[in-house]
C-alpha cells in the first residue's frame, strides 16, 4: 500500500480539479469517551481531489464531467495551513479548483491558477463536485465493507490502495503487472 502511494504521488493534478474534504470514521479504544460532531476523536479530516474535465454535447447541450485521477490525503488538522500544504503537494500551479465556500479554503487562490468556489447545497454536491463526493461514498464503503473498521495509522495506506485502483480502473487484467512495477520502483527509490 505504501508503494501504491509513493506511485500516484509521483504525479500532479492538472486541469480542472474537484476539492472537497471528507471525514473518515477511524476505531478508537473501547471505553472512550467521544465528542459528538465534525471535532470527534473517531473522525478524520481527509483531503479529497478529482481531477475531472468539464464536458458538453454539442447537440444537446448537456453538461457532464469526465474524471481521470483522483487523490486523498490524511490531513492532521483541520486548519488552513493543512489545505494548503496538500495542495502545494499534489497540484501544478496551472490547476482550476472548484471547492464549497469552507473557511479553510480562503489561501487555495494564491497557489493555483483559479479557484472557483460556491455555496455547498445539493446541486453542488450533484454537479459541481459530483466526483469527489461519490469518490467519498464509495472509500467509505469500501473501507467499512472490507476492513470493518480501520486504525487512524493505517488510513492513509488504505487510502492509498483504493486511489491506486481507482486511478487504474481500465487497466483490467494488467493491474497486477503495473503494481509489480510500482512495488519494484518503490524498492529502487528506497534503497538507490
Amino acid at each position: 500500500r505504501r508503494a501504491m502511494g509513493q506511485r500516484d504521488d509521483l504525479y500532479l493534478l492538472d486541469g480542472a480539479v474537484e476539492f472537497d474534504e471528507g471525514f473518515f470514521e477511524r476505531s478508537t479504544p473501547q471505553g472512550t469517551e467521544l465528542k459528538r460532531g465534525k471535532g470527534s476523536q473517531r473522525q478524520q479530516n481527509v483531503a479529497v481531489m478529482a481531477e475531472s474535465t468539464p464536458l458538453e454535447d454539442i447537440g444537446t447541450g448537456k453538461r457532464s464531467r469526465h474524471c481521470r485521477y483522483f487523490k486523498m490525503k490524511v490531513l492532521e488538522s483541520q486548519e488552513s495551513e493543512a489545505i494548503n500544504n496538500c495542495v502545494r503537494r499534489n497540484m501544478t500551479d496551472r490547476t482550476i479548483v472548484f471547492s464549497d465556500k469552507a473557511s479553510t479554503y480562503t489561501d487555495i487562490a494564491d497557489l493555483v491558477e483559479t479557484h472557483i468556489t460556491e455555496k455547498s447545497d445539493a446541486n453542488t454536491t450533484r454537479e459541481t463536485l459530483k466526483w469527489v463526493h461519490i469518490a467519498i461514498s464509495n472509500a467509505k464503503r469500501t473501507l467499512l465493507g472490507v476492513n470493518h473498521h480501520v486504525k487512524g495509522m493505517y488510513l492513509q495506506l488504505y487510502l492509498n490502495e483504493f486511489c491506486y485502483k481507482l486511478n487504474r480502473r481500465h487497466f483490467g487484467r494488467h493491474l497486477f503487472e503495473r503494481l509489480s512495477l510500482a512495488m519494484a520502483h518503490s524498492y529502487w527509490y528506497a534503497n538507490g
